[in-house]
């Protein structure tokens, strides 16, 4: 299957390409920077996506039940490849971490006890965290130049954060807002 990059040349995307590229990400990102790792594939490094295409799908994946970077994964390899498109790159994304978890479970349910085990953890922990901040940054864009963007994150982050509501209050309550802040204007 060939499509326009937004460059508008002719991309061939072909199942093997999408999966190995998936698999890549999958075996090479921790944490919260899965999703860095996706955009940097689908738009700076393989051209597969728009910027705004990119943003358009990881909102509706954050919407939608599950892992964002899976969502985002089976909603790109749809756009690129249609039903294939979306297993292949679900399967080459899950592949690489399902297997890690797995043989590191078996290596923690074995020496749970041991103190160099609970300090690798902390530092994974707090490795990720830095890498999801980055993230943030980094998907933010041009969202931290506007001051109604930067009010809807501080809200949005003290109500999950601060006032601890579950994420489908929080979406209740700020989607309209945001929404309505960012309506079109009629022309007069």
């Amino acid at each position: 299957m060939s499509l326009e990059n937004p460059s508008g040349d002719k991309v061939k995307v072909t199942l093997s390409d999408l999966f190995i590229q998936f698999l890549i990400i999958g075996a090479v990102s921790f944490g919260g920077g899965i999703i860095a790792y996706e955009r940097i594939l689908l738009i700076e490094k393989r051209k597969w996506l728009s910027a705004d295409e990119f943003m358009g799908y990881l909102v509706i994946s954050q919407t939608m039940p599950g892992l964002n970077s899976v969502n985002l994964a089976v909603l790109a390899g749809d756009h690129l490849r249609g039903i294939w498109g979306a297993v292949i790159a679900a399967l080459g994304l899950i592949l690489p971490g399902s297997l890690f978890v797995l043989i590191i479970g078996i290596a923690y349910t074995n020496n749970n006890n041991h103190p160099l085990a609970n300090l690798l953890l902390t530092g994974i922990a707090a490795g990720a965290c830095g890498l999801l901040a980055a993230i943030t940054y980094r998907i933010g864009d041009e969202h931290w130049k506007h001051l109604k963007s930067v009010i809807i994150i501080a809200c949005t982050f003290g109500l999950m954060s601060i006032a601890k509501l579950s994420l489908p209050l929080v979406l209740l309550i700020m989607a309209p807002i945001s929404i309505y802040l960012y309506r079109p204007k009629l022309q007069s």
